[in-house]
């Protein structure tokens, strides 16, 4: 190379600024595995600049309860990449999960979970495993709301956004372009919740329309699961809404030889957090063993998330070559494969010595072989005619007899509303419900405009007034019912979007 290209080089070298990035050492085994990873990220060239903040049971129990300081957000807010080892949340009333309050103060929305076999290095029955989970990250039952209603039932809402959905699938066909993948498949229960997952499963077939060039296909949760535990080979690509994502990424880590190897990364438009996927390991902490493979791989993918996918390509190449010529931690260790059995700092040492190194057998790493970055467009609300139809109120009623409340409720016609049904826990026991049904005490009574056509395989309902449902609860609680919570039952552009009971 001649003196004025190697001038030219180091030249444009030294004007390209380093990516800020906020990191944060962690708890438990989060200081050593950290360590460990920024002596790799330094050693193979990484053009980055770290901002140290402190995150974790520190700040926890200094009496934040959220885990982390004005100082990180500001940290954070600077950098827009988070850098994160395991935390250990305290135990008790009042903590709240840093990962959550992260992932949804900040708008990471979509979780990603690449899986590879490292067979023989690191044991598993399916050697040819080579997958990416796409987990939906800020909604569904995550969003947290939760109430105790009666003295019997509690409620967790299920939460399900088109604007989530189109973001998460999106994501999941723009991911499986950029990086060279063949198929994408959909996991829903929409056979069961066929308004929320029914959702998610729409929109994952208008938008697998306009990215014909990726195959498609759509499994129910529990058969998709179980396909994936027996043949995680027939996988690519994987996107789902936020708890069974959460579920199967942690099967999908485990069969593929473990969940600790494996690193994550939650995207967002603005913001990115890369982070390993176990836990903070305390009962290890200190003794130099923890295996810090998760977080190098969430270090790949931060690199590949900055630009700089040919640093993470040859630390992704070194840590393979690594685990093949043998030299493995305690977790991973094999009498009879393995050459030695080394430590945190030891292992990262082999991967420094193996930076430029190509893997023999394991296929080498090549972060971006697809055909352009990941682009998600701005949500375009369209806008639907709504009209109220109907109303669901609960109440909470002592009674046994699904009759007696419904005999009563029946009599009632106030102001052009009549009641359709009863159910309890979502089954209809009211009228001509089954003497077998357990019930609980609490009733969901379906009341209707008298208009509505309810005989009918598709009911038809006719439109009324909030001022109705108003006159129906004044009503109500003037006879003593014990009202808990109310539901109003909309159409959008004609199309009954409420689901019918269990029975109806």
């Amino acid at each position: 190379m001649s003196t004025k290209v190697l001038t030219r080089q180091l030249s444009r070298k030294k004007l390209d600024k380093p990516v800020k990035v906020a990191v944060a050492h962690g708890d438990g085994i989060g200081p050593e595995i950290m360590k460990a990873t920024l002596r790799i990220l330094d050693a193979a060239g990484a053009n980055i600049e770290p901002e140290f903040i402190e995150l974790g049971e520190k700040v926890y129990l200094s009496g934040n309860t959220s885990g982390i300081n004005s100082r990180g957000w500001e940290a954070i807010n600077n950098s827009k990449v988070i850098f994160k080892a395991p935390i250990t949340t305290p135990q008790g009333k009042g903590y709240k999960s840093l990962n959550v309050t992260l992932r949804k103060s900040l708008g990471l929305f979509a979780n990603v979970r690449p899986v590879t076999a490292l067979y023989p290095y690191v044991p598993t029955n399916f050697p040819n495993m080579n997958l990416v989970i796409i987990r939906e990250n800020e909604e569904d039952l995550y969003a947290g709301i939760e109430h105790r209603q009666t003295q019997d039932v509690y409620q967790c809402l299920k939460l399900i956004t088109r604007p989530g959905c189109e973001r998460i699938v999106r994501y999941a066909f723009e991911y499986a372009k950029a990086f060279g993948r063949k198929k994408v498949t959909c996991m829903v229960k929409d056979n069961i919740m066929k308004l929320t997952d029914g959702l998610f499963h729409q929109v994952f077939n208008e938008i697998a329309l306009e990215y014909p060039e990726i195959r498609n296909d759509t499994q129910i949760i529990d058969i998709g699961s179980a396909k994936l535990a027996a043949s995680p080979e027939n996988y690519d690509v994987i996107v789902t809404p936020n708890l069974y994502g959460d579920i199967i990424s942690d099967i999908a880590a485990e069969i593929g030889g473990s969940v600790g190897m494996c690193g994550s990364a939650n995207i967002g438009k603005n913001v990115a957090m890369f982070e390993a996927i176990h836990g903070s390991a305390q009962d290890i902490e200190g003794k130099g063993i923890a295996n810090p493979s998760g977080l190098i791989n969430a270090a790949v993918s931060m690199l590949a998330h900055i630009g700089q996918s040919e640093i993470g390509d040859k630390i992704k190449n070194a840590w393979f070559t690594t685990l093949e010529q043998g030299y493995h931690t305690e977790d991973i260790y094999q009498e009879g494969r393995s050459i030695e059995k080394v430590g945190t700092q030891r292992f990262a040492d082999k991967v420094i010595e193996n930076l430029g190194q190509i893997p023999k057998s394991i296929t080498k790493s090549i972060l971006a072989n697809g055909n352009g970055k990941i682009k998600i467009p701005e949500y375009i609300r369209k806008r639907q005619q709504k009209e109220l139809v109907g109303v669901d109120v609960f109440l909470d009623w002592q009674g046994n007899d699904p009759n007696e409340l419904g005999d009563a409720l029946s009599k009632l016609n106030v102001y052009k509303l009549k009641l359709k049904m009863i159910t309890n826990r979502g089954v209809k026991v009211y009228p001509k419900g089954l003497k077998e049904t357990f019930c609980t005490d609490h009733w969901r009574c379906r009341f209707v405009g008298v208009d509505a056509k309810i005989n009918s395989v598709e009911p038809r309902y006719a439109g009324i007034d909030f001022e109705q449902v108003v006159a129906l609860l004044s009503t109500l609680f003037n006879l003593g019912c014990d009202i808990i919570k109310t539901e109003n039952l909309y159409e959008f552009d004609g199309k009954r979007d409420f689901s019918l009971g269990q029975g109806e």
